[in-house]
């Protein structure tokens, strides 16, 4: 199905009328669809884990929806993005597998072919769009029957045979090739984005629009299962907030002292700059009005009388930016952020609730991963994968229990535009081993005793460690990961 234009205002009587197969039950008729769960996901872009108060009770900015959210499901404190910037994570969420299987381990530049950040030596080749032939949680939702929306930021691939109307969505209502919100007034409409109909009053803010979509597209959908998958360009730069919410938290900054920044190793081999406290008042009013959104389309869901057979994700693609572009959040106290495989920059907000399996209040330590999300939801509407994916599906852990997971894996073989360094990663049970890909050398953590990843435990340690490396180039193997390449003649590690 083909639909570009869109309006909140009675808009999908221009689309075709979807066919839902019927059956007769033993009372009545009834949709064949019709026990199957609605989804709703939301996808916040570069919101780190700190910056929600389920996870952080002293986080400087304020999120009551997500927070009441986290209480009417399950909190995950051992959630992870399958990479440390955007568009690999994306993928993952979308297919279920591991960006390394394709080459898509970085984020993909606004024009193709664009050259990317080096340092010591070259990045690993890159593939810049999400494969024409992957099924995505869209196509898989649609062969179920599920009405399928998509709004917001998409980064997935350039030219519209990427974008999400070709990839199992009904409804694209500004995903593009960008990476944020860069045409136009940017989070301000006008927007100038194609992909959106320029229904805006002048100044309507970017979050409260696609909420408004999201809202108008569930009323719509009443009667039919769907997916609802909102991905914020909040809270990536440029940074800019709503002006009410920004003096609110100019006033509230006043209130906070200490210092607030410090210095990191970066890939030049110089130092970043690096944000260790949260006081930025533009940043936190972005993060306000993600949250207000949120709670506007949880209010929707509860109007509609579709809360109580609705699942709905709560996640982001990478970790706080934190030593860069502004530098408007802290990690701590997790290392890096953005662009870095150290847990700043991969462990994300993940909240899960699911009607009927998830008790309120509750709160997993399972290790999950945004590759996770595909099986987990195909599951709960029927659709059995017939092709190869690498996560689990999390039912069990929803209903209280464990999954049987060996690892997970990181490969990023690129410098980041954060500062970080290429290197890759390994979690098996409490310990992480992180390994640079510029010389090989390895460091090993127990991150249940130093979450901060500052004590390396590979030198009083060498068993485990050589257990953990084979494992990881295992997978290096399997997955054809690439790795740097040659700069000036000099030729980077191979393992």
């Amino acid at each position: 199905m083909t639909q570009k234009a869109y309006s909140p205002n009675g808009a999908y009587g221009r689309m075709l009328p979807r066919l839902v197969a019927t059956v007769a039950l033993f009372f009545g008729v009834s949709c064949m669809t019709a026990e199957k769960p609605n989804v709703v996901v939301f996808l916040v872009d570069d919101l780190g884990y700190m910056d929600i108060g389920a996870n952080n009770p002293d986080s400087f900015y304020e999120t009551p929806n997500v927070d009441a959210l986290a209480k009417a499901g399950m909190l995950f404190t051992d959630g992870y993005a399958a990479n440390p910037v955007c568009s690999p994570t994306r993928y993952s969420l979308m297919t279920g597998r591991y960006p390394t299987r394709v080459g898509a381990t970085n984020f993909f530049p606004k024009n193709k072919g664009s050259k990317l950040r080096s340092g010591t030596y070259n990045p690993a080749p890159l593939l810049e769009e999400m494969p024409l032939d992957e099924i995505t949680l869209a196509d898989a939702l649609r062969e179920q029957g599920y009405a399928t929306f998509f709004a917001g930021k998409w980064h997935l691939g350039h030219g519209e045979e990427f974008f999400p109307l070709n990839r199992g969505f009904d409804v694209n209502i500004g995903g593009n090739h960008n990476g944020g919100p860069y045409s136009g007034k940017k989070y301000f409409a006008p927007f100038d984005n194609p992909q959106i109909e320029e229904e805006s009053p002048e100044g309507e803010h970017m979050p409260a629009r696609l909420a408004r979509e999201t809202v108008s597209f569930i009323n719509e959908h009443k009667d039919q299962p769907f997916l609802a998958y909102f991905s914020f360009y909040s809270v990536h730069t440029p940074l800019m907030g709503r002006p009410d919410l920004v003096e609110k938290y100019k006033e509230k900054a006043k209130r906070v002292s200490g210092k607030e920044f410090d210095q990191v190793p970066s890939a030049s081999g110089k130092s970043n700059k690096r944000r260790i406290q949260q006081k930025h008042a533009v940043y936190a009013a972005m993060v306000e009005a993600m949250d207000e959104a949120v709670g506007e389309v949880v209010q929707g869901l509860k109007e509609a009388g579709l809360w109580e057979n609705t699942i709905v994700v709560f996640t982001s693609d990478n970790g706080g930016l934190s030593t860069s572009e502004g530098l408007p959040t802290s990690n701590l106290p997790f290392n890096g952020g953005k662009g870095w495989v150290f847990e700043g920059g991969i462990r994300e907000p993940w909240i899960i609730r699911y009607p009927g399996v998830t008790a309120e209040g509750s709160v997993s330590k399972e290790q999950i991963c945004s590759i996770d999300l595909f099986p987990t939801l195909v599951a709960a509407a029927g659709y059995e994968p017939k092709h190869e994916i690498d996560g689990l599906d999390l039912r069990p852990v929803l209903e209280g229990g464990a999954i049987d997971r060996d690892a997970l894996y990181w490969h990023y073989p690129h410098y980041s535009n954060q500062g970080g360094v290429p290197g890759g990663a390994i979690r098996i049970g409490d310990y992480k081993l992180v390994e640079s890909y510029e010389d090989g050398s390895v460091a090993l953590y127990n991150l249940a005793d130093d979450i901060g990843e500052t004590k390396d435990l590979a030198a009083s340690q060498p068993e485990r460690v050589s257990e953990m490396r084979a494992q990881l180039h295992k997978w290096y193997k399997e997955y054809d990961a690439q790795f740097l390449q040659s700069k000036g003649g000099n030729q980077p590690w191979r393992p």
